[in-house]
């Protein structure tokens, strides 16, 4: 193929690509590697959910491939979601190494890290800056992620997170969940009115099952591809972050 049949074909893809807008524009040149996905979601569902994205994950997933008009990757968090509190650090374990794993192999790939209930302090966790006063971290975690990481991830959503006065009536040794300082503007937290895991004082518990059909999911998204469409891809090449 002849250079000037290339500068055709490469003018004739920045002009589609105006034409759609910056959105599409950012997601077109952070997929460079075909079987990388442009968007990739990490979200860890809610206690006793089967394993996989969960019903709020499975909403918001939908919710962004409609708004995107692509399907995004979606990986499911690997962790027991059960009322052992204490082995959610097997949900962070696994969520920073699949972020850390992504943004190694797949570094144009734009990360949204999300999580419902019991999984949205999994995914606050994994974005701790720092460890805890007095805690000690579990043996398979070495600490925050690396800080070259955060560029990678490009939102985090999260549904109904425990507060400090539900994370201490579930497991007293929990640490509060506190956003890392690279992560917090690109973070949306939302609960329901009512809701006993996040609303204080809150007694609905119907409240905190409603995410995955009342709008939640729709609102998450669009503050996801806002996120999107003005973070440019991280890297240009493969790094080591």
């Amino acid at each position: 193929m002849t250079n000037n049949k290339l500068s055709i074909i490469a003018a004739t893809v920045a002009s589609a690509a105006a034409l759609l807008g910056p959105q599409a524009a950012g997601l077109a040149q952070a997929a460079t590697d075909p079987s990388c996905p442009a968007v990739e979601v990490v979200f860890a569902r809610g206690t006793f959910e089967a394993p996989g994205i969960g019903d709020t994950g499975q909403a918001f997933a939908d919710a962004l491939n409609a708004k995107l008009g692509q399907p995004v990757g979606v990986y499911a968090v690997d962790y027991p979601a059960s009322l052992d509190f204490q082995a959610a650090a097997n949900g962070v374990a696994d969520a920073s190494r699949q972020i850390q794993t992504i943004a190694t192999t797949c570094p144009n790939t734009k990360i949204v890290l999300g999580g419902y209930s019991q999984g949205a302090a999994v995914a606050g966790y994994t974005t701790a800056s720092a460890i805890p006063a007095g805690f000690t971290l579990p043996a398979d975690i070495t600490g925050p992620m690396p800080a070259s990481v955060a560029s990678h991830v490009a939102a985090v959503a999260l549904f109904g997170t425990p507060d400090e006065w539900f994370l201490n009536l579930v497991d007293h040794s929990a640490p509060p969940i506190t956003i890392g300082d690279a992560y917090v503007n690109k973070t949306t937290e939302l609960c329901n009115q009512g809701d006993p895991v996040c609303f204080p004082g809150g007694l609905d518990r119907s409240a905190h099952s409603a995410y995955k059909n009342n709008g939640a999911a729709d609102q998450a998204a669009a503050f996801v591809v806002n996120a999107l469409s003005s973070t440019p891809a991280p890297h240009t090449a493969r790094d080591s972050a």
